[in-house]
């Protein structure tokens, strides 16, 4: 998260100026962005004035690296962003569930075949980088 040097408290609210100048993006992108990206909400004041939660300021910096470092489209920045945040949902639905009912994995497939899981060099290695971008997804969204 970005360390913004105007002396304030870290969880303080920041103005759209005082985001635009610590992330380096103008501030008719962040309006801008607040049109595409449903999920960005600062707080608004008397006069229309916005104020960037925390929050607010660690999901810009999100998308401001999924469209311009990663070469996303908004579209598809919006998309990685719904998803994460439904998987963040899916995530506290599941440590709410009781543990007792876990369902282990089967260990063959229901033609006797053991999984391919281990067995195939190119799949483990397809399913350790899919792991690692989920990893990162998740890192940034709990900023």
């Amino acid at each position: 998260m970005t360390a913004f040097d105007d002396g304030k408290d870290d969880s303080a609210l920041r103005t759209i100026g005082e985001v635009s100048e610590a992330l380096g993006i103008k501030p008719h992108v962040l309006r801008y962005w607040e049109a595409q990206f449903p999920l960005l909400k600062p707080l608004k004041r008397s006069g229309g004035r916005r104020y960037y939660r925390p929050a607010d300021v660690a999901l810009v910096e999100t998308i401001n690296r999924l469209v311009n470092a990663e070469g996303y489209t908004l579209k598809g920045a919006e998309a990685v962003l719904r998803t994460a945040a439904k998987s963040d949902v899916d995530r506290r639905k599941d440590n709410r569930r009781s543990t007792d009912r876990r369902i282990e994995p089967p260990q063959e497939t229901p033609a006797g075949e053991p999984l391919i899981v281990g067995n195939n060099p190119e799949m483990d290695e397809a399913i350790a980088a899919l792991k690692a971008v989920r990893a990162k997804l998740a890192a940034a969204l709990d900023v």
